[in-house]
């Protein structure tokens, strides 16, 4: 801890779906000094198509990470480290780190390099990828996602060739949380993060090839890649652990654009949801002593269910169990929600009545909600009786594992008022929650450590009704970790074992996270009935929904 007394400050840049943050913070309690936010642009030229520029991301990461050092006061000789998380999203470049293009209907524009994780173009791909039902599936609750890396490579492949071909050729194919890591070095350093290949590249340390890495040629060529296609050096040949130092540190070319010194330390990243993980989960919890009896709602544009164990644990639909991937020595499981904060959004964006809410139309919905619930003399919750819904406009990632699922609404009227639009916004935050005891039930069922407590963090877990909803319906206590920017943290984290301020992950948890407020769940036995008879109204609605689709693709 002597290193921590020198008044160093360590980085974290945070690269979520629509903007870059970048926070300073104190290694030796974990205290954001300042934080700086830029949005980024998303470009969906087809439907489901969802897609970055690295160049963009990486302008927005050295503005963030200049305006927060001007912030906090910190001059570059007082940065001990630096880390970068980021969305699990495809980034395409050549041989000497340019864009190539990912666009179908703008072949030249080759800044739109990305495919971003939302991305859904690849669920044929997809689907074929499954149905040959390779060993390499167990550990993606035995479905592969269309927002993982394998279907869209082949999407790219078969859709794109000329592209491809120039990756695969002398290019490289990262995770993004990889690519930032490459940017700082200059572009010299192409160690890709232990979490972002294990947990989206169907790659699996436990059963090595002859080269000693933990890629399967014959899942690659199975699924329709030539021996000559994604190799090693094109998709990662030197993988670390989170945390650990990459190999001289920030280049001077970067460093110049963050404004930092060259060969400050870097460390290894971690996909967003689970740099969350690191900054909620660690610290001290007395309603559940024990990590494994802890899940992290790490809940914003999306929802991520991460949960730890010290075995494996095969969940049917729950992605993983992925070992290291958030913590060394223990194994994840990782259930996930593609549209939560945004379903919420584009409920209250494409309503009619959207124009009454004024500037924070979340908040406006919330106390329109109570409002009602008093006039009508009900608890807030069972407002939404006769409203239901099922949230899976994006698809289903857990635990059906069916991107082909779309979103359901019953009890509509034919009016379109203020009150209609908060009581559909109730039931489909009450929506969310169901799924996410859908898949607790999944994961406890197939012998994960039953859950004494939620942790949850991100953009959602400021909403009230959002995470009232989620107490109740789990019936599990909900506690936030004291600082609200905890993905943020979770990349300060890593940066302070990089940078040698701490000796490793749990040592920096232990002194940079804490426990906040606690939000227990309802003990009103209205609401509890209410939620276990709108529960079962979910589930026949998830099974009726799978069931008209198979009605209409019976042949006549």
């Amino acid at each position: 801890m002597a290193a921590a007394a020198d008044g160093r400050v360590v980085i974290g840049v945070d690269v979520g779906t629509g903007s870059v943050r970048a926070g300073v913070v104190d290694p030796s309690n974990g205290r954001l000094r300042h934080v700086h936010k830029h949005p980024i642009h998303t470009w969906t030229p087809l439907a489901e198509h969802f897609e970055q520029s690295s160049d963009e991301i990486w302008r927005a990461v050295a503005v963030c990470v200049r305006a927060a050092m001007a912030g906090a006061g910190v001059g570059a000789d007082g940065v001990g480290a630096i880390a970068f998380d980021a969305t699990c999203s495809l980034v395409c470049v050549g041989a000497d780190g340019r864009a190539v293009g990912v666009d179908p209907t703008a072949a030249g524009a080759a800044e739109r390099n990305v495919m971003l994780w939302a991305d859904h173009r690849a669920v044929l791909q997809a689907a074929a990828i499954n149905a040959g039902a390779h060993e390499r599936l167990r550990t993606v609750g035995g479905t592969i996602s269309p927002e993982m890396a394998m279907p869209k490579l082949l999407w790219l492949k078969e859709h794109m060739p000329s592209a491809f071909a120039t990756v695969n050729a002398h290019g490289h194919f990262f995770e993004l949380p990889d690519y930032l890591m490459y940017r700082a070095s200059d572009r010299r350093s192409t160690v890709r993060s232990h979490c972002s290949l294990v947990c989206k590249w169907n790659y699996d340390p436990s059963t090595p090839s002859s080269a000693g890495l933990g890629w399967d040629r014959s899942f690659l060529t199975s699924i329709g890649f030539s021996e000559a296609e994604l190799l090693p050096h094109t998709i990662g040949e030197a993988v670390r652990l989170a945390g650990e130092p990459v190999d001289g540190g920030v280049g001077p070319l970067a460093a110049a654009e963050l404004g930092l010194l060259a060969g400050t330390p870097l460390a290894v990243g971690l996909i967003d949801a689970h740099a969350g993980g690191v900054g909620c989960l660690g610290a001290p919890l007395r309603a559940a002593p024990r990590l494994a009896a802890r899940l992290a709602l790490i809940c914003g544009t999306s929802t991520c269910h991460m949960a730890s164990s010290d075995a494996p644990c095969f969940a049917r639909g729950v992605w993983g169990p992925y070992y290291a991937a958030m913590f060394d020595g223990l194994y994840l499981n990782e259930g996930g929600q593609s549209a939560a904060g945004a379903l919420l959004d584009h409920l209250v964006r494409t309503h009619p009545a959207a124009g009454e809410l004024g500037e924070l139309p979340h908040d406006a919905v919330r106390r329109r909600l109570e409002q009602m619930a008093r006039a009508r003399g009900v608890p807030l919750p069972c407002l939404a009786a006769d409203v239901h819904v099922t949230p899976d406009f994006l698809g289903n990632r857990s635990p059906l594992a069916d991107p082909q699922m779309r979103g359901g609404v019953v009890g509509l009227p034919l009016s379109a008022s203020l009150d209609d639009l908060a009581l559909l916004y109730l039931a489909a935050v009450q929506s969310l929650a169901y799924q996410t005891k859908q898949i607790v039930r999944a994961m406890e069922e197939a012998g994960h450590t039953p859950f004494e407590a939620v942790v949850a963090c991100g953009g959602l877990a400021k909403n009230s009704v959002y995470i009232q909803a989620h107490a109740d319906a789990l019936r599990l206590p909900i506690v936030f970790p004291k600082e609200e920017e905890a993905v943020l943290l979770g990349a300060a984290v890593l940066a302070a074992v990089a940078g040698g301020i701490h000796p490793s992950v749990p040592a920096a948890m232990a002194a940079m996270t804490a426990v906040g407020d606690e939000l227990a769940p309802s003990t009103d036995a209205l609401v509890q009935a209410y939620h276990e008879r709108k529960y079962k109204v979910f589930l026949r609605m998830t099974d009726d929904q799978r069931a008209y689709r198979a009605m209409m693709n019976e042949s006549t």
